[in-house]
């Protein structure tokens, strides 16, 4: 492939899409030569304005399209994901990758099979301060996560895990590089007949544990990250772009004669991020691979990996709350 603009396709245009086409518009090394919706009135002023064309449907897209952005609902991702690939077209697709985990592994397949790129939209793991902390790790012990959200209607058709938490999943196994041996999840359904808020505890065969809360009917955003590991803790917001380390100052004599933790004293430190738009950097990764057919920063295995663990935390939660109606049953009825 030369340098040449690449032709590219917006499968889907509500909030997510239109997100896409907003960065797209301004990329010189692509051209947004379609805009397809099912909304064919939305896609045509979407594209009128960014001056591409407007589709109905995926069949409808021009055969000179060489990539594709796919941003709609994810009940859909695997048909729509699956014909574009069968087309020859490479694809970056909307988390969670798919509805289970075993549809994207069969994405992923059909993607080595077809030889095609297939990207998912993980877009924490291209936020400049993960990205900063990712260079920082040593030997990760204790993860603690809390990404909070003022309810909105948008992404109602699925549980807070695939929603919310299947960011930090996909970031926690990305660092400890390992599946979790033990699982523990609680939730409840607050403003939605989903599962709005969780907690989870996720135990390593390393020895490393991670705690997660996700919401999303918070009074106010939050996006941290912190991370223990020997000596030293570091702490991210991804909302801020700010990753901070606090460790344990050691000078010379006290590294040789042993370190006296009574006069222990903490050092702080803004590790260097080189702050930026997580969704540019993210389709730019994407086109980068689409020109030289390198193996994407967030593939579908990878993916399906996160998705996996947010099914059986979602089991998990199932159990709890079945326990729940039970115990609210039992004490209910011992009080008639």
């Amino acid at each position: 492939m030369t340098d040449r603009p690449i032709p590219v396709a917006v499968i889907g245009a509500g909030a997510f899409g239109r997100n896409h086409i907003r960065v797209l518009s301004h990329m010189s090394e692509v051209e947004l030569a379609a805009i397809v919706d099912t909304d064919l009135d939305r896609a045509a002023k979407i594209a009128a304005d960014c001056g591409s064309q407007a589709f109905a449907s995926i069949e409808d897209v021009p055969r000179a399209i060489e990539a594709a952005i796919v941003a709609t609902p994810t009940t859909t991702h695997k048909v729509v994901v699956e014909h574009l690939l069968t087309s020859g077209i490479d694809v970056l697709v909307e988390k969670p990758v798919a509805t289970t985990a075993g549809e994207g592994r069969q994405m992923a397949d059909l993607a080595d099979a077809r030889g095609r790129i297939l990207q998912v939209g993980h877009l924490e793991r291209f936020n400049p301060a993960v990205m900063a902390l990712e260079k920082a790790l040593t030997v990760p012990l204790f993860f603690e996560v809390h990404r909070l959200s003022v309810f909105t209607p948008r992404s109602l058709d699925v549980d807070v895990i695939l929603d919310l938490m299947i960011h930090d999943l996909d970031i926690v196994l990305t660092f400890t590089q390992e599946l979790p041996n033990e699982l523990r999840a609680a939730g409840i359904s607050v403003l939605s007949d989903k599962v709005d808020i969780a907690n989870v505890r996720l135990a390593f065969p390393s020895g490393c544990i991670a705690n997660l809360t996700a919401s999303r009917v918070s009074t106010e955003r939050v996006r941290k990250l912190r991370v223990f590991q020997p000596g030293e803790y570091v702490s991210v917001d991804y909302h801020k772009q700010e990753a901070i380390r606090l460790a344990i100052l050691r000078n010379e004599l006290q590294a040789a004669n042993g370190f006296d933790f009574s006069n222990a004293e903490i050092g702080f430190e803004r590790l260097p991020v080189e702050r930026g738009e997580p969704l540019e950097r993210e389709l730019a990764s994407f086109f980068h691979c689409v020109r030289t057919r390198e193996k994407p920063r967030v593939d579908a295995r990878q993916a399906s990996a996160a998705l996996s663990i947010a099914e059986a935390l979602l089991a998990k939660i199932k159990e709890h709350g079945d326990l729940v109606k039970e115990t609210v049953r039992r004490r209910s009825a011992s009080k008639a």
